[in-house]
């Protein structure tokens, strides 16, 4: 459908142009509501042991509470943009906002790791009804330059969003402000989100969705179940020896997802809207695509993870100074994605693809050794910062451009639909991540060998790597333009009038 930019505001009586003036802190509220999210993802990582001390969280439990957030986030995340689709995108924000607000302010009061591991849930939720609608509303209301323009303000400021996570994280814990320990971590959401909210109530404009959209509620519980099914097991399979339920819930996961893909032909067949355009799931490229991204994702976002609870539980660092400890990681990331997005990209192709995991599987060789040669009784974060640096840089090359690469294998109509299933992807696959690291790792802290933990950690991220390394050459050898990637097509560029979504 067309709708009119707000480029082309009705003058108002005194012949202002209100709208014009104003539309800008639109993006000021996507931006708040992506951070939100990010912060949310990653913040958490730091509070292992003050949950463990307040709530008496086992590993499992803290597991569920990092991992479970990603899970039904990315479990919802299609079926949240096919939402804003019928509905409309200013509602659904509105509504999405108001839930994760509500959610942030449940875990913040929970009494108990299974109540906050429900309100995590929760919270997971209502972001998969919230993110979805942040591109097409900035897509509603910028077109042409402008458009290219606002997103090359996004990301930088939402790489920034990842990085602060674990360090706002291990602030707000150690500061201990008015006693509230862990739960100011959750309780940060607040001021932010009700500032987010009554600038969109005010300022984002109204528009309606489209009915005839049909949901398609039946592919969504498929999602979630397959996913459920996955995910449970992988948590809690350490924890009671591996059991025959855990695989055999594995194996209905693997049932449950060739079900979904069936179910999305039958359903575009009949006529119907699927959740997913089924011709994606017919292009090997973009097939394999999905597998390398939650490869590579639950490969980086598992180690992380394994790097906090190593400097935290193994190493007694404060919770400030876990968070601290993740910067190493976190600069090396930024290094290679200004190096992969500014150029490297362009200039080598999918190249930059293989170089990066290679850099990361050198990063990790170096941080065995130097794990090898640790004394606890002098340790600090110099002591393993050139191995994690060094896996960061390679990290952050293949995150500048994975998505790009993969979305080069699609058509041009079936970019958003594809965008979507890619993030969800992505979300998924740090929660399958978190689940296989977190196990691995603590099956040897229980010894208090906390070094062969992370020493197990890095064998899996390598395996992982390698299989990424292998999928990246069935990939298409140049990647699609950033703008592109965002379904600005040619014509927006040239009508500053009209955006098409």
């Amino acid at each position: 459908m067309e709708v009119s930019n707000m480029r082309d505001p009705s003058p108002t009586t005194d012949g202002t142009t209100e709208p014009q003036r104003w539309r800008w802190l639109i993006l000021v509220v996507m931006i708040i509501a992506e951070i939100m999210d990010l912060l949310d993802a990653s913040i958490v990582n730091v509070a292992g042991p003050a949950l463990e001390e307040s709530l008496g969280a086992s590993s499992v439990g803290l597991q569920w509470v990092i991992g479970g957030y990603a899970l039904t986030l990315g479990a919802g995340l299609v079926l949240g943009g096919r939402l804003g689709d019928r509905y409309g995108r200013r509602r659904m924000f509105l509504i999405g906002l108001t839930a994760f607000t509500a959610a942030s302010l449940l875990c913040a009061v929970a009494p108990n790791i299974a109540a906050l591991i429900v309100f995590r849930l929760l919270q997971g939720t209502a972001g998969a009804m919230l993110l979805p609608q942040g591109l097409g509303l900035l897509r509603e209301n910028f077109s042409g330059p402008e458009l290219t323009k606002v997103f090359a303000i996004f990301g930088p400021v939402l790489g920034l969003g990842g990085i602060i996570g674990p360090v706002l994280g291990g602030f707000l814990i150690e500061g201990d402000f008015f006693g509230l320990g862990w739960r100011s971590v959750f309780l940060v959401n607040l001021p932010i989100g009700l500032a987010a909210l009554i600038i969109a109530a005010k300022f984002v404009p109204k528009k309606p969705g489209d009915r005839t959209v049909r949901v398609d509620m039946t592919g969504a519980a498929l999602v979630v179940l397959s996913c459920a099914l996955l995910v449970l097991p992988l948590n809690q399979g350490q924890e009671n020896g591996w059991p025959l339920w855990t695989w055999l819930c594995m194996a209905a996961s693997a049932i449950g997802f060739a079900l979904f893909a069936v179910q999305q032909r039958r359903t575009a067949a009949a006529g119907r809207e699927p959740l997913v355009t089924p011709a994606l799931l017919r292009k090997p490229a973009f097939t394999v695509g999905l597998g390398g991204i939650a490869l590579f994702f639950g490969g980086l976002i598992g180690t992380q993870l394994v790097l906090t609870l190593f400097l935290q539980i193994g190493q007694h660092f404060t919770a400030g100074d876990a968070g601290l400890g993740n910067l190493p990681l976190a600069i090396g990331t930024a290094i290679g994605g200004a190096v992969s997005g500014a150029f490297l990209a362009d200039k080598i192709g999918r190249k930059v693809l293989q170089i990066g995991p290679l850099i990361q599987l050198a990063g990790a060789a170096l941080l065995w050794f130097e794990l090898d040669g640790l004394d606890s009784a002098s340790f600090s974060i110099w002591d393993i910062a050139p191995g994690i640096t060094v896996a960061g840089i390679g990290a952050g090359m293949v995150i500048a451009a994975l998505f790009s690469f993969i979305l080069a294998a699609v058509d041009d109509d079936e970019i958003g639909s594809a965008s979507g299933v890619l993030s969800a992807v992505q979300a998924v696959g740090g929660s399958i991540g978190v689940a296989i690291f977190g196990s691995v790792f603590f099956a040897q802290a229980k010894t208090g060998d906390f070094t062969s933990g992370f020493h197990r950690a890095l064998i899996v991220q390598a395996c992982l790597l390698v299989a990424f390394l292998a999928i990246t050459f069935l990939l298409p050898k140049q990647g699609r333009p950033e703008d592109e990637q965002h379904g600005i097509a040619a014509e927006d560029t040239a009508d500053t009038r009209h955006v098409a979504v």
